[in-house]
């Protein structure tokens, strides 16, 4: 089924990896191959592939350590019937990260899972990133589509600076620029006050949270570095201030 006009399929897809914060993650038992689903807490990877911190204690781990092709299913978990809403089938390989790479897995997770502090240094808990390989998206009638992870993945190659300045630029956001997050929400997303907080930078936007609420703002052009970052934030509220 061909998708309909004016859908734009990637910037959907990209978005609900970005705000989903729960997932069904179905994996393969060893002993049958037959699927195993379980809900699974999840966070987005600078280049938006899903994060995982599971237990070695957990079936979905085990299975997992066994064969490392999974599924992943997120959805917008509208009012009503959620099979109004959209949803991606998300399919790849679980990876275990180690290293500098668990460094980035654990503060992009921490900030979207805050709770997670108090179990994260548990020696059976790891860092796990999903490694698309496709993905399945049901919006509607007519916006059936299958994408290659080039269309969904955010490019990171170019944007070391920009990571390496993630971190400190999301604290001096909750710390001492609330306000402005706030007029993100309100002013150039039609979202409800509240108490906003940042939880993520990277080349195509920003993500936000209050409670279990999340929203995305995508840059209206891509941001590589940290000053590119700041100037683009700066932009933002201005333009969110001139809404009124």
């Amino acid at each position: 089924m061909q998708p309909t006009a004016h859908f734009d399929a990637s910037k959907l897809a990209r978005s609900l990896l970005r705000r989903s914060r729960q997932g069904a993650l179905a994996t393969l038992l060893p002993e049958s191959g037959a699927p195993y689903c379980s809900l699974v807490n999840v966070a987005s990877h600078a280049d938006a592939s899903p994060i995982l911190l599971i237990s070695r204690l957990a079936l979905h781990t085990k299975n997992i350590l066994g064969d490392a092709r999974v599924s992943l299913m997120l959805d917008e978990r509208v009012a009503g019937d959620p099979l109004e809403g959209a949803r991606i089938m998300l399919a790849g390989r679980a990876e275990e990260a180690t290293g500098e790479a668990a460094k980035l897995l654990r503060r992009r997770y921490l900030n979207a899972h805050p709770s997670a502090e108090a179990f994260v240094d548990f020696k059976d808990f790891s860092f796990f990133r999903i490694a698309p390989s496709g993905l399945h998206l049901v919006a509607g009638f007519g916006r059936i589509i299958d994408l290659k992870p080039a269309q969904f993945l955010t490019e990171i190659g170019d944007a070391a600076e920009l990571l390496e300045a993630e971190q400190g630029a999301v604290e001096h956001m909750n710390e001492d620029h609330r306000e402005a997050m706030n007029l993100y929400a309100t002013k150039l997303l039609g979202a409800e006050s509240a108490d906003w907080r940042c939880t993520g930078c990277d080349p195509d936007g920003i993500d936000m949270q209050a409670a279990s609420v999340t929203l995305r703002l995508d840059f209206p052009e891509r941001v590589t570095s940290a000053m590119a970052l700041r100037k683009m934030l700066v932009r933002l509220a201005e333009e969110a201030r001139a809404k009124g």
